[in-house]
């Protein structure tokens, strides 16, 4: 009779200490879902960081590059959110400043609003942008286009703010008598990405950073001289799920997030502002400021 009162007693322990796991198991991960939901969407993160660049003129020593990217405007990414970006960027004092694509989430309706909105931006040396696959409304690397002209409406709406698209070339940022090359290029999944157009003719001895919207673009560099890529398109994957990691595939994983070495290119991932769905977990919107210095 005791033996079976004391396994009674047993069993509706273990039972209690299983529902007690299961609810914290269920409270534990609702509370991940609601932050990610609610809280860590706009909760915008300033990374700063000095980069090595080898054969930098001492005039370019501590120039700060601010960099924004994949603002992805629609409904629920507001201008006033995108606003608050951009007041974080240019409270650093750049030297200058780059935009490294994803304006527009699809279609034409916000296309003046963030044009308008990044507009505001400002730096001694100018703002430079490169557009990505969702400008050229591409969601995959087939390349398909919804809004054939789309890209062609986003790069003038910038212009006519003062922003200078770059679409495969390459312009000279001057700093007193010294010099470095600034590239852009289209998207990869735009099937328009042309390194031999953009880089040709190029000085070998002469600095080249690159706005490229996926950070993919180094795989096809192919020896040429390129010191730092500037990217963004991954949105870091937007979650890192304690235990599963980013929902990113194998080669999409080679460039996550933040800053990796690849041959000898240094390629920066930016996290972006924006995002697709609205849900962000472990994996903050940012905007990052790069301060160079003679590697």
């Amino acid at each position: 009779m005791i033996n079976n009162v004391v396994g009674w007693l047993r069993a509706e322990r273990q039972k209690e200490q299983r529902r007690g796991r299961w609810a914290r198991w269920i409270g534990r991960n609702w509370a991940r879902f609601s932050y990610g939901y609610r809280v860590e969407p706009t909760w915008l993160e300033l990374n700063q960081f000095d980069i090595g660049i080898a054969d930098l003129p001492p005039a370019f020593a501590g120039l700060r590059i601010a960099q924004l990217t994949d603002f992805h405007c629609s409904r629920q990414v507001t201008p006033a959110y995108l606003n608050e970006a951009v007041h974080l960027a240019q409270r650093q004092n750049p030297d200058l400043i780059v935009l490294t694509g994803d304006f527009v989430h699809k279609g034409y309706r916000y296309v003046d609003r963030v044009a308008a909105t990044l507009g505001r931006l400002s730096a001694p040396l100018g703002v430079y942008a490169v557009l990505g696959n969702h400008d050229f409304s591409v969601r995959n690397a087939l390349g398909l286009r919804r809004y054939r002209h789309l890209h062609r409406r986003v790069a003038r709406a910038l212009e006519a703010q003062g922003i200078r698209v770059l679409r495969n070339e390459t312009v000279r940022i001057h700093r007193d008598s010294a010099m470095v090359h600034l590239a852009g290029v289209e998207d990869l999944w735009s099937r328009c990405c042309d390194l031999d157009q953009t880089l040709a003719g190029l000085c070998p001895s002469v600095p080249c950073i690159m706005l490229a919207h996926n950070p993919r673009t180094a795989e096809r560099l192919q020896g040429r001289r390129c010191d730092l890529i500037l990217s963004g398109h991954t949105h870091g994957g937007q979650v890192n799920w304690p235990g599963l990691g980013r929902p990113l595939g194998r080669k999409a994983r080679r460039f996550a997030a933040g800053l990796y070495q690849f041959s000898q290119t240094q390629v920066y991932v930016n996290k972006g502002v924006g995002f697709g769905f609205r849900f962000r977990f472990g994996v903050r919107p940012e905007v990052a400021v790069m301060t160079l210095q003679h590697a």
